[in-house]
């Protein structure tokens, strides 16, 4: 019976290993990009890698791996000499009735695998590198496929994931920032000759349309940010911890295990793209605030970076960072390096920190014992297991206890409406009652006992 061919689509993946990079890095990165390309929904087919000193300025890779791409795509390997042919919508019209009138014997003969059923060809090559327009338009001319790199696949995914207001406003930003540079003109395109920008062709029209419109979204996005900037500013005196790390690390299932909050968590890459803030469970006094940030990953667009910077000032801001890595993965090493990066990009790699080596349920002894090795004073854990994560829990209040210091409170009888922030910003050791007032015992951050002293001060 023949074989019904799916509607899931086929991708190709393309490689180029440069000098200095690793057999073991190569392979990982091309993995880490196929899981990126299933996060899309497609289905990746087949890969085509190759050794080179430098990427081929026309089309990645060499003449060879161009035709061997090809087959899989059903293109033909080589690049039209020439401008591509302009058509009107007349021609489009007459070669599609053309074929419609057609004989059956010049249509194309379907691909077979080795036992002669019909196979589908790939329809989609995606590149782990950041190609030029004029890659892409010589990649998709040699292959008849549609053209996608690294960033403009990550970019995707970015935008199919985003769901509040502020994220889906910043992965606009850098879709478009993507898009604009890639924009051709349409076939048959012709200058447009009245209204603005007389004598401008429409693709100037057209970016000047994203320009408008990237400057729209930053407008807005600002007043977003002023507000973010207040509720931090109101949470700035309190503990704040801060989940860092690489994408699908497992930071949003430590996230709900410390938190007890329903954040989304899903095997899946990108799964969070908004911070979230909770109090870690069960509370203390005072109450320790977790958020959970937007992942990292290797080449991370650098739009993506700056789009995102209000999520990343959460880490920038917080008072303890919990680099949380996917020990099982076979790649963590990498992936803590592209972390520190990243911090180190927005000025937070000076913020104390944890390594949390999460997943361990998933490692083999060995394994575990040489992660210990290397990493000494990392915390091995599991996000699922119980025991692990109030373990974690201990440490953090530990981290917070050695910079606390003990002081004396006396709150008027008049004041007593203040009571409730003491014990918000504070923990209280003891309390006594006489002809003052309240005398409390409290135990909190030196910037807390000020503020609080400011508070109950007479006049």
């Amino acid at each position: 019976m023949p074989k019904t061919l799916a509607a899931t689509p086929r991708a190709v993946l393309v490689g180029v290993q440069l000098p200095g990079v690793t057999d073991v890095d190569h392979e990982g990165d091309l993995a880490e990009l196929g899981r990126l390309v299933h996060t899309l929904g497609f289905e990746v087919v087949g890969t085509v890698s190759q050794k080179r000193n430098g990427l081929s300025s026309g089309t990645v890779v060499g003449e060879g791996k161009l035709k061997e791409l090809a087959k899989l795509t059903g293109g033909t390997g080589e690049i039209p000499t020439g401008a591509p042919e302009r058509k009107s919508k007349a021609r489009d019209k007459w070669e599609e009735d053309g074929e419609e009138e057609g004989d059956e014997e010049f249509e194309e003969e379907p691909t077979v695998d080795e036992e002669g059923e019909p196979t589908a060809r790939a329809t989609i090559v995606i590149v782990d590198h950041e190609l030029s327009p004029s890659q892409v338009r010589n990649l998709e001319r040699a292959t008849g496929a549609q053209v996608l790199d690294r960033t403009g696949v990550i970019v995707d995914i970015f935008h199919r994931h985003a769901k509040s207001r502020e994220a889906r406003m910043q992965v606009e930003i850098a879709r478009l920032n993507y898009v604009a540079p890639r924009m051709r003109e349409a076939p048959g395109g012709s200058e447009r000759q009245q209204g603005r920008g007389a004598g401008d062709s429409a693709l100037e029209l057209d970016r000047r349309k994203v320009r408008d419109r990237i400057a729209e979204l930053k407008a807005q996005l600002a007043v977003i940010h002023a507000d973010q900037d207040q509720r931090r500013s109101a949470r700035k005196d309190q503990l704040r911890v801060a989940l860092v790390g690489y994408t699908n690390a497992g930071k949003s299932s430590l996230m709900r295990a410390l938190t007890g909050s329903e954040v989304l968590v899903a095997d899946r890459l990108f799964a969070t793209l908004d911070t979230t803030v909770r109090a870690l469970q069960p509370e203390t006094r005072p109450r320790i605030l977790v958020s959970d940030t937007v992942g990292f990953i290797k080449k991370l667009p650098h739009d993506l970076v700056a789009s995102f910077k209000s999520t990343l000032d959460e880490a920038l801001e917080a008072s303890l960072l919990l680099y949380v890595v996917d020990a099982a993965d076979p790649t963590c090493e990498a992936q803590l390096e592209v972390t520190r990066g990243v911090l180190q990009e927005i000025g937070a790699e000076e913020v104390p920190s944890f390594l949390l080596l999460n997943k361990a349920d998933r490692l083999e002894p060995k394994k575990r014992a040489e992660l210990i090795l290397r990493h000494p004073d990392a915390i091995v854990l599991s996000a699922h297991v119980h025991d692990d994560v109030m373990a974690l829990r201990q440490r953090i209040i530990d981290f917070f206890e050695k910079s606390m210091v003990d002081a004396n409170l006396v709150i008027p009888y008049a004041q007593q409406a203040l009571i409730a922030q003491v014990y918000e910003n504070a923990r209280v050791v003891s309390e006594d009652f006489d002809e003052t007032g309240r005398k409390l015992v409290i135990r909190a951050l030196p910037a807390a006992v000020a503020k609080l002293t400011r508070l109950v001060a007479p006049g």
